[in-house]
Formats: structure tokens, C-alpha cells, sequence
């Protein structure tokens, strides 16, 4: 007998039980434990426990934000969604003593869409809208004693503290080279392992998802090492050390990329190269005796036969260049390091489709939860307590699409939520006041580097500390009002979540494929050439898209000046300054649609009125994926071979005519008109 079929899990439940991964990040959790308890006990020892209290939630929210990484691509991660915070703060509280509760509503809306905009624009920016929010509803919905501008230095100073903690204290367990830089040497260590990774599954079932993992190593990277600087290089050795290894990876990547393109299972010692140059770099040394080249590299003429050895030949090549770049230590090239973005790109984010329809539903929801709040402060619904900002603070995290399909974030958000509050209740009976309570803003604080991993824990753990912190101010215990509060905010965001707004649903997904495509875009033009650049063959642009020359299987397409062998031939391809513009065009190309492809995943697992409004984005995503590994096979294959082969061909033919199909099936493709 046949076992009946076990009913699929939907995707928005399915998504809810899901926690990230990963090792525990013991040096957050040590500045979690100095942060916000310390800042508590202080305001109190001062006689500020206003204040203190204050201080103690801002280091909270700047320990949500402490992820691992470069301590100088720290300060702009932690310090201005701080500065929005201490901002939202400070005009919060002037707002909530000088106006009356409907003007205040209508301002506190009117901040949430502007918040929401902003918080289009990236993972920073998304920060700081939320900070700026939460600060905002506390500043308004608690009656301060002191000025308003006392309460956003106190912000700033608890929030401060901890930046001054990850800047100065070094990561448990470094101990090699200069300890301001661990986190930048494990982030481009981790680039290399991620090379060889790929390498080794080339040919295998686990080949894409390794070159997806080489994508999040190198944004990763990436990030940690492009951190805001007073002079526009590079200060010390060990630094300018860094950015030549990262730079000399980006080559390695390349070949990589285009030897899983090719599919052909390699040598099982050509993973060791990438491997024994992350060692070094974690190390702080130099790489050693690396691998010989493959025996197959003089048999230059065998590449149509073999598509994978000329990319063999690019990573042997790569390998060689990165040694040369370890013994000498030369800095990078800056746009290496930095995205192709500026203030432009900034305001079409926030003013974009996206953005609009974010920046709308945040403030009906920032709004709403305002007013709601204040007429149940007003009607005593919940006791004696002083405060009505929880409902609105609420309601800024439920909306927060980076933080997981709308359903997932409601089920998390109530059962973490009612945890937190049972096991605070608990507690409240048990702890001696004050110091019980400040060991407990201590403790939670150093949990909270770990319970970022799932929002349902990361909900809990905060509940506990602001509890906590509420009583350490002087008011009773209020675990029973915050879970009603928390489900009154969650039905509030659902139903907010799923009424129509002006324009396309799915308006962040679509600007998100849309800069994608424009990367790839622009990524296969510098490849294949510009019209008019005099050096390459001009494969034709209509109507936005690529003709490419010749019938498939029959003509090849060559570059002029590229033929010959061997050092000849790789001496007339693109120069170092050329290389450079590619390998930041192809990062772009990459990152962008790794940003896209998250986004798909979150609309993909809302409810099914929600998710049905990005159906089929995710056929767009794969073809330009496929698009992008196809040029970066291209660019390796000319620059080994000086042409294309018609395989070559053949390929970017088919995702340039998938991408086309996609457009007339009315999924929006995403490669604009050429200029």
C-alpha cells in the first residue's frame, strides 16, 4: 500500500519556520553585553535613568544592525540609521508636546512616507527609515521630562558606545596581521574558499548554488573593504594588502564563473590554489608554493574542441597573477571597491515604483498605529502607563518587507512577541530591582547578535529588554497590554498589506529586475563592444536588443587584433584599466540581480492574493542570470582565443530570445533601448 501524500507546506508557513545558518558571532555578543546594560546602569548612577533608558534602547537597535564585517564599513552601517534615529527622536518629541493628536498623526504619516521612500534605496537606508521611525514614536509617545535634545544626545552617546566597541575591541580568535582589518581578512578569505567551493562542484548538481555563494562572498567583501575613509586610499599596509588580494580574487572569480559555465568536471587540484591563497590570507601571509598549471594549458589550439580550457587556462593565469599580487601587496583599483551608484540612483529608488508603494503603505501604517494608540492611551484601555508608542513601533517592523513575506513577519512577530512578554512576567517576580533588571538588559543585549537569525527570536529577546527597560524607568509591569497591543498592530498590518494602492503591485520587485537587467545590460556592451569604439566588431542593437552576427552553428564572430597565441594574444586583449571596468560592470551585473533574486524569493513566499503580482519574475531573474554567466564565458573565451565559438553564440542568442518571449508574455524585460 501507497503512503497518502503529505500536503505540501504553503510557502508564507514554510518561511516562518526558517532561521538562517550560521556560526555564533561571539564579538557581537561581547560589545551586546557592554553596550546596553552599561548604558542603563550609567544613566542611573547619574540620576538619569531617563536618559539612561534612552541610551540603552538605542544601543539595542544599533546591536540589530552589527553584523559581521569591516569595522570601517561598520561606521556607515551602525552611525546613520543612529543619526536618523536621534533625529526621528528628537523631532518626535517636539512633535508629540506641541501638537494635538490629530496633527500629530497626520505628521507622523506624513514621516512615515517619507521614511518608506528612503528606505528603497538599500539595506542602509532601510535601516535608518526604521530607527528614524521607532525613535520617532518613542520620542512622541512618552511624556519626557527632559528637553528633546537631551534625549538625542543620550540616543546618540548609547548608540555611540557601541560603534566606539566595534571599532576598538579586536574579534575573539584574531590573531594574525593588524587586528583592525580581522573582519575585512575574513570576508576576502572567505571570496577564495568560495572560489574553490565553485571549482570543485564545476560539472556537479551544486555548481549554481556555489556560484551563488561566490556572489554573496564577493558582496560581502565588497562591502567590508569600501568603508567611508578621510583620504581616498588607502592608510596602511595591511589595508592596501587587502585590496590587492580582493582585486587579484576578482579575476579568479571570473574563470571560475566561466568554468561552470562550461560544465566540464576539472582537475580536483585546481581548487587548491584558491585554497592555500585564503589560508594566506587569513594567515596575514604570503601563499606559498601553489599548484602547477594543468598539462592541458600548451594545447592552445584544442579550445573549440574542449570549451572549458580556455577558461582553464584564465584561472591558471588568474592563479599566477594573484601570487605576484601577495608578494608585492599593491593597492586596488578604488572602483573596485565601490557600486556604480549615486545620489541619481538614490532618488529614482525613492521616487520609483518601489518606493512610492512602500513609502505608502508605511504611512498608512505609521499613521494609523499613531492614532490608534493615542485614543486608546487617551480611553486608559491598557492601565496606567504613560507610554503609547509600542502599537506604532510595532507596526514599523511588520511592514518592513527585508525582514520577510508579510505573513511570516505577523506569525513571528505575535509569538515572539507573546513568549518575550510570558517569559518577562516570569522573571519581573524573580529579579531584584534595579540590578536584576540591568543584568537582564545585559543579557538580552548579548542574545541579540544571535537571535537575529529568526525574527520570532530576535521579536522575543527584544520584548524581554525594552520590559525590562520600561520598569527600570519607574513604570509597573506591562506584559498583558504588549501583547495586545502586538496583535492589534499585526491585524492592522495585514489589512494594510492587501489593499490596493496606485500603480503595479510588485513595484520594488520590478524595480529591482529593471536595475538588474540595465547592469547586465551594460556589462554585455563592454564585452562585446561599443559601436564606434574602433577596436571591436559591433554585433548591432534594435529595438533594445542584441542582433547578434551570422547564423548559429555557422559563422563565428572574432575581434580584430586578437589573433596569435599565447602571451601575443593575451597581450593585444583588453588593458588593466579595461579589465577593471569589466570586473566592476560584471560585480554590478552580479549583485544586482542577487538583490533581485531576493526579492523574488520574499514576494514568492506571501500569501497568494500577494505573491500572484510578481508571478513569472522569477523566469526573468534565471534568463538574465543565464545572460550574465554567458558573457562572462565570452569575455574569458576572447580574451584566450580572440572569438567567439558558436556555442558561445548560441547561448547569448537564447537568453537575449528568452528575455524577449518573457517581454511579449507581459513579464517586464528588463534590458533597456541602447543609447
Amino acid at each position: 500500500m501507497s503512503r497518502p501524500a503529505v500536503p505540501a507546506v504553503p510557502p508564507w508557513l514554510a518561511h516562518a519556520f526558517r532561521a538562517q545558518r550560521e556560526p555564533v558571532p561571539w564579538s557581537a555578543v561581547c560589545r551586546g553585553a557592554l553596550a546596553a546594560g552599561p548604558a542603563l546602569l550609567a544613566g542611573m548612577l547619574l540620576g538619569r535613568t531617563a536618559l539612561g533608558v534612552l541610551a540603552a534602547i538605542a544601543a539595542m537597535l544599533v546591536g540589530i544592525n552589527d553584523r559581521p564585517g569591516g569595522r570601517r564599513a561598520s561606521v556607515r552601517r551602525l552611525g546613520v540609521p543612529a543619526l536618523a534615529g536621534a533625529a526621528g527622536l528628537l523631532a518626535g518629541t517636539y512633535a508629540g508636546h506641541g501638537l494635538a493628536a490629530v496633527p500629530l498623526t497626520l505628521a507622523l504619516a506624513a514621516l512615515g512616507l517619507a521614511a518608506g521612500g528612503i528606505s528603497a534605496v538599500g539595506p542602509v537606508a532601510s535601516a535608518a527609515g526604521t530607527q528614524l521611525l521607532v525613535a520617532a514614536a518613542v520620542g512622541a509617545g512618552t511624556p519626557a521630562a527632559d528637553p528633546g535634545w537631551q534625549g538625542a544626545l543620550a540616543f546618540l552617546a548609547g548608540a555611540g558606545w557601541l560603534i566606539v566597541l566595534r571599532l576598538v575591541l579586536p574579534t575573539p580568535g584574531s590573531l594574525a596581521g593588524d587586528f583592525r582589518f580581522d573582519g575585512e581578512r575574513a570576508a576576502v578569505a572567505g571570496v577564495y574558499d568560495a572560489i574553490a567551493a565553485l571549482v570543485e562542484a564545476v560539472g556537479g548538481e551544486h555548481a549554481t548554488a556555489r556560484r551563488a555563494a561566490l556572489t554573496a562572498a564577493l558582496d560581502h567583501a565588497q562591502d567590508a573593504l569600501a568603508g567611508p575613509r578621510l583620504r581616498g586610499y588607502a592608510g596602511s599596509a595591511a589595508e592596501r594588502r587587502l585590496h590587492a588580494r580582493f582585486a587579484a580574487a576578482l579575476p579568479l572569480a571570473e574563470a571560475a564563473t566561466a568554468l561552470c559555465w562550461a560544465g566540464e568536471p576539472v582537475p580536483a587540484r585546481a581548487a587548491q590554489g584558491p585554497r592555500r591563497l585564503a589560508e594566506a590570507v587569513r594567515r596575514d601571509a604570503g601563499p606559498g608554493p601553489l599548484p602547477a598549471p594543468h598539462p592541458t594549458r600548451a594545447r592552445l589550439g584544442a579550445a573549440e574542441e574542449a570549451p572549458a580550457l580556455p577558461a582553464l587556462r584564465a584561472l591558471d593565469d588568474a592563479l599566477l597573477r594573484a601570487a605576484e599580487a601577495f608578494d608585492r601587496g599593491d593597492g586596488a583599483h578604488r572602483g573596485l571597491l565601490g557600486r556604480r551608484r549615486g545620489p541619481r540612483h538614490a532618488l529614482r529608488a525613492a521616487l520609483g515604483a518601489g518606493g512610492r508603494e512602500y513609502g505608502l503603505r508605511v504611512a498608512l501604517c505609521f499613521g494609523a498605529s499613531a492614532g490608534i494608540a493615542q485614543a486608546l492611551h487617551h480611553a486608559r484601555w491598557y492601565g496606567q502607563h504613560a507610554h503609547w508608542y509600542w502599537l506604532p513601533a510595532t507596526a514599523v517592523f511588520l511592514v518592513k518587507p527585508d525582514l520577510g513575506p508579510l505573513a511570516s513577519r505577523v506569525l513571528c512577530r505575535a509569538a515572539g512577541t507573546v513568549l518575550g512578554a510570558l517569559v518577562f512576567a516570569g522573571l519581573a517576580e524573580l529579579l531584584p530591582r534595579p540590578a536584576g533588571l540591568i543584568a537582564l538588559v545585559a543579557v538580552c543585549g548579548a542574545v541579540i547578535p544571535v537571535a537575529t537569525r529568526h525574527f520570532a527570536a530576535l521579536t522575543a529577546v527584544v520584548t524581554v529588554l525594552v520590559l525590562a527597560l520600561v520598569m527600570a524607568g519607574g513604570e509597573p509591569q506591562a506584559s498583558l497590554s504588549r501583547i495586545g497591543e502586538t496583535l492589534l498592530a499585526c491585524a492592522l498590518v495585514l489589512v494594510v498589506g492587501h489593499l490596493p494602492m496606485p500603480g503595479k503591485r510588485g513595484g520594488g520587485v520590478r524595480y529591482r529586475l529593471a536595475t538588474a537587467g540595465g547592469a547586465a545590460h551594460a556589462y554585455l556592451r563592454h564585452v562585446l563592444g561599443d559601436p564606434g569604439d574602433g577596436h571591436t566588431v559591433e554585433p548591432g542593437v534594435r529595438a533594445g536588443r542584441w542582433a547578434l552576427p551570422g547564423e548559429p552553428g555557422k559563422e563565428r564572430w572574432a575581434r580584430p587584433g586578437r589573433s596569435g597565441a599565447g602571451a601575443e594574444r593575451r597581450a593585444s586583449s583588453d588593458g588593466p584599466g579595461d579589465r577593471a571596468e569589466r570586473w566592476a560592470l560584471r560585480r554590478e551585473a552580479y549583485r544586482t540581480l542577487a538583490e533581485a533574486r531576493t526579492a523574488i524569493a520574499v514576494a514568492g513566499a506571501e500569501l497568494p492574493a500577494l505573491a500572484r503580482h510578481t508571478a513569472g519574475t522569477d523566469a526573468v531573474a534565471e534568463a538574465l542570470e543565464r545572460l550574465v554567466d554567458t558573457t562572462t564565458a565570452c569575455a574569458v573565451h576572447l580574451d584566450d582565443t580572440g572569438r567567439l565559438t558558436p556555442r558561445h553564440i548560441r547561448r547569448l542568442r537564447e537568453a537575449l530570445g528568452e528575455l524577449e518571449r518573457l517581454g511579449q508574455r507581459g513579464v517586464r524585460m528588463p534590458l533597456p533601448a541602447a543609447a
